[in-house]
């Protein structure tokens, strides 16, 4: 493997993750992962595994990868937002330009659902912070 191999590794699972420590430094001169502790983002929780106790480092090192992780997570929402405003764009194109009766039939009281939901809750959202301003 080319590069230095990081002291902790994260298996990223649903609400937060499994922590490693990297160890090379054994007679095999193979990757070792132990596992030290399990993170849950959404409560902000880090629980050593096992009777393990966990070093101020490791804390340190697990506190950060949550805050990176939090910052990352938000960003993918807004982007998957920004996309989905792409895709409405593209569905507004192909309904006008390529879609036949029989596609259409088969999407478009799906489609009028979703959107009307979406209206009102962005109408309601956007009522709210205008009298939520002033």
């Amino acid at each position: 493997m080319a590069g230095e191999l990081p002291d902790y590794y994260f298996r990223v699972r649903e609400n937060g993750a499994f922590v490693y420590r990297v160890d090379t430094e054994n007679r095999q001169r193979r990757i070792d992962l132990d596992q030290i502790a399990t993170v849950n983002i959404r409560k902000g929780e880090i629980k050593p595994h096992g009777e393990r106790e966990l070093t101020e480092e490791d804390t340190a090192v697990i506190s950060e990868w949550m805050a990176e992780r939090l910052e990352l997570l938000e960003y993918r929402d807004i982007d998957d937002i920004h996309r989905a405003v792409d895709y409405l764009n593209t569905t507004a194109h192909w309904v006008q330009s390529k879609a036949t009766d029989a596609q259409l039939e088969a999407v478009t009281d799906a489609l009028l659902l979703a959107m009307h939901d979406l209206r009102t809750v962005l109408v309601r959202k956007k009522a709210d912070r205008l009298i939520g301003g002033k």
